[in-house]
């Protein structure tokens, strides 16, 4: 698989909620570096993150698009819009009162034999919290 199929599958996958397939498309040793936050190696540290995620929000991703290096075909980025429901309080976060929000994001990612190695997630708190209501 190409890298920016590669992409389009991940975010693909997100959105039906199927984690074990999603979590297919990672490497073992996968690299998350969380917006604002430290990195987390392995997929068992992304399957607690997702996990704390579905307890939290329902989101959905919409409007990928996806840009590939032309240097380093194992580097790409995409921008896209996260739609969800604030669910459930989250650890230093506001409380959660089952607030919709519509927030851009943008992110990078490594890709190592077909899998995808790194994933660094950017997106603005500060709007996020502006769109709660915090």
């Amino acid at each position: 698989m190409e890298p920016a199929e590669l992409i389009h599958c991940y975010y693909a996958t997100f959105n039906s909620g199927d984690r074990e397939a999603f979590l297919a498309l990672l490497t073992e040793d996968v690299v998350h570096d969380l917006n604002q936050g430290r990195s987390e190696t392995g997929k068992a540290a992304f399957r607690r993150f997702l996990e704390r995620m579905d307890r939290c929000y329902a989101e959905q991703v919409e409007e990928v698009s996806v840009f590939q290096s032309q240097a380093d075909p194992g580097r790409a980025a995409a921008e896209f819009y996260v739609r969800g429901n604030y669910l459930s309080t989250d650890q230093g976060l506001p409380p959660a009162a089952g607030q919709t929000y519509r927030l851009r994001v943008g992110a990078f990612f490594e890709i190592s034999d077909g899998r995808i190695s790194r994933v660094t997630n950017y997106y603005n708190l500060e709007e996020w919290l502006r769109l709660i209501g915090a």
